[in-house]
């Protein structure tokens, strides 16, 4: 068994303009899972850099609202919804609330840096 504290858990800068705390990934996790699962956070009015992922991804909104584009086609989602996204698709997530946006995400396999492409 593995226990993850969100208060024990540091906040890094990601990559594509949010903060990330990492719970589980294959690094840190004793039971030799496959998918990684992190929560992220993105203040009002920001957004994400267009990015894609060799994995496939679920979006699940914890707090907030948000206009989530993926493959161009926009989808409006709010707390306690959820998104699947398809590997190798284009996608960027804006903060369209006027607090923090704070959602997790579920990558499978587990997220690697290499199997991430910035696409600005």
């Amino acid at each position: 068994m593995s226990v993850q504290r969100n208060s024990e858990i540091k906040s890094i800068q990601g990559n594509e303009g949010t903060k990330i705390k990492q719970y589980f990934h294959p690094h840190n996790t004793l039971n030799g899972i496959n998918y990684s699962i992190a929560q992220f956070t993105l203040e009002s009015g920001m957004q994400s850099k267009p990015h894609k992922l060799k994995s496939s991804e679920i979006y699940y909104i914890l707090e907030g609202s948000a206009v989530l584009t993926v493959d161009e086609e926009p989808h409006k989602i709010e707390k306690d919804d959820s998104l699947y996204i398809s590997p190798n698709s284009k996608q960027f997530i804006k903060n369209v609330g006027s607090g923090d946006l704070r959602f997790l995400c579920i990558v499978e396999p587990a997220w690697k840096a290499e199997n991430e492409v910035l696409l600005e």
